[in-house]
């Protein structure tokens, strides 16, 4: 029996110094640390549940001044309902963008799913309340439509960002 175990030891011992001889410590540290920058990237990759924090809340998708309104589901900056503006109007002083992004959202008290057009309201500074960060199905900058990290203000005179609004365009 202790042979077999010595053999074992001798060749685990082989392996190991040919794993040495063939590559340093460097390597060894960079291998680690590209599975390590991989697997970084990899993660937010997977797929998760998202809902679970909208049905946390109660009644999900009823407050107009809430992120996880219903009509917010890819709203990127300020609520306008928290800036003194409405859910589909501009506070006054601001003035709507002229170009916009879109989103499908489902609305919980029907269960119908709508186009929401998702447009700034220009002309003041950034209001500062209720920031809203959605990014589900967006997709990469190229794609101007459906990407919600733009200043769309920029078509307007007034390029100042204050707030989005959330004008429902039609049913889905």
């Amino acid at each position: 029996m202790k042979s077999v175990q010595e053999w074992i030891d001798r060749f685990a011992e082989r392996r190991v110094r040919q794993a040495a001889q063939l590559s340093g410590r460097r390597s060894a540290l960079a291998k680690l640390g590209s599975v390590m920058v991989g697997t970084a990237f990899a993660l937010p990759m997977l797929p998760f549940d998202r809902s679970g924090k909208a049905h946390a809340a109660g009644p999900a998708g009823l407050d107009d001044q809430a992120c996880d309104y219903w009509r917010n589901c890819a709203l990127d900056g300020f609520l306008c309902t928290c800036c003194g503006g409405g859910v589909a109007s501009c506070p006054p002083g601001s003035e709507v963008s002229k170009v916009t992004w879109v989103g499908t959202c489902a609305n919980p008290k029907d269960g119908h799913n709508y186009l929401v057009s998702y447009n700034d309201c220009c002309g003041k500074t950034a209001c500062g309340r209720c920031l809203c960060n959605y990014n589900d199905r967006e997709r990469p900058g190229y794609r101007m439509g459906v990407h919600n990290d733009i200043n769309w203000c920029m078509a307007n005179t007034q390029t100042m960002y204050h707030c989005t609004i959330s004008a429902i365009v039609g049913t889905a």
